[in-house]
């Protein structure tokens, strides 16, 4: 029997994420009749439009599906604006009935915020997303791969990693043969591991070849809630301060405090952009030590205040509480 998937496209959903979770499959059953068949869901079993414009039309509504070998939930720059109960019910009782429930681009935090990821489940998201979605959801794992294939969830981090992702389970079910097959009609010369990146390499993002600054700028893009002090950084690489201070100067024309700030104050407009979190709190998880000083020296940076920028940027909670650890409403995140 053909494996069944199934598609839930939600509105504004990414075009090229769910296009090219499909297309593998309809190579595959070139090659060998009837290996998989596709449905595509909507919340209401009416068109969904794509955040490109692109209208798709709906096989059924997500409510009217009894059972599902394996369900993707496919989102793009707002995944829980259409959030609901009745959504988080349908979820759970296809998930009760055996369904694989999987994630594409940034469906993974309808997953989350319907309590159907867990602490022991891998989940990637878009990277341009992840932050987002590690400040709102902090006790789940998420982590920057391509694609995360458990026993019973599967996410993606969208656009053309499904080609990825769909390869990956091809060659699971029917064979490295078929998949590399299916590989070639797309004229992709590698098939890439979920444990390729997302990003381009710090290397070819920055224009650096040395090791060790290559190497610092790792570190402090993974110590932004808490920023390491120079002498720190220098240790973490194993060369004195000075030395730190001369690899910035001759590759970046930067020194390592200045080129660090740049670093937590486009992560703060990235988490200003894509959630509702108080600026309070991305002051915090940006290592500002105080609101004050994260509004100077944002303005300093962009030219408007954080709150100011929000606002400008049509941010859906401008008049935020510095209560609010969470957000409570939809957050606006990026897509592939």
């Amino acid at each position: 029997m053909p494996e069944d998937m199934s598609f839930l496209l939600l509105p504004g959903f990414s075009a090229i994420g769910f296009m090219s979770a499909v297309e593998p499959l309809r190579v595959a059953n070139r090659f060998r009749d009837a290996l998989y068949r596709w449905r595509i869901l909507s919340l209401d079993g009416a068109p969904v439009a794509a955040s490109n414009g692109i209208s798709i039309n709906a096989d059924a509504a997500i409510g009217e599906v009894g059972i599902a070998q394996t369900l993707f939930v496919v989102a793009g720059f707002e995944p829980l604006a259409c959030y609901s109960r009745a959504l988080a019910d349908s979820l759970k009782r296809i998930e009760r009935a055996g369904a694989t429930l999987g994630g594409i681009d940034t469906g993974s935090f309808v997953l989350a915020e319907a309590g159907l990821l867990s602490g022991t489940d891998s989940v990637t998201v878009h990277w341009e997303a992840l932050s987002a979605f590690r400040e709102r959801y902090p006790s789940l794992d998420a982590s920057q791969e391509l694609f995360e294939i458990g026993a019973r969830r599967i996410t993606c981090a969208g656009g053309t990693a499904s080609i990825d992702m769909m390869l990956d389970l091809i060659g699971r079910k029917h064979g490295a043969a078929l998949a590399s097959s299916v590989s070639e009609q797309f004229v992709v010369s590698r098939i890439r591991q979920r444990s390729d990146h997302q990003r381009m390499e710090i290397a070819a993002r920055y224009g650096v070849h040395n090791r060790k600054l290559i190497q610092v700028i790792g570190v402090m893009e993974q110590h932004m809630e808490e920023p390491l002090a120079p002498d720190q950084l220098a240790q973490e690489i194993g060369v004195t301060r000075r030395q730190l201070e001369r690899l910035f100067c001759a590759s970046l024309k930067d020194t390592p405090t200045h080129f660090y700030l740049q670093l937590r104050l486009a992560r703060a407009r990235e988490l200003l952009q894509q959630t509702d979190m108080s600026i309070t709190s991305i002051c915090v998880a940006c290592g500002f030590e105080s609101p004050s000083h994260f509004s100077r020296t944002y303005r300093a940076r962009f030219g408007a205040s954080p709150r100011s920028d929000r606002q400008a940027m049509g941010g859906r909670n401008a008049a935020e509480s510095p209560l609010l650890d969470k957000p409570t409403t939809a957050p606006v995140l990026s897509e592939g």
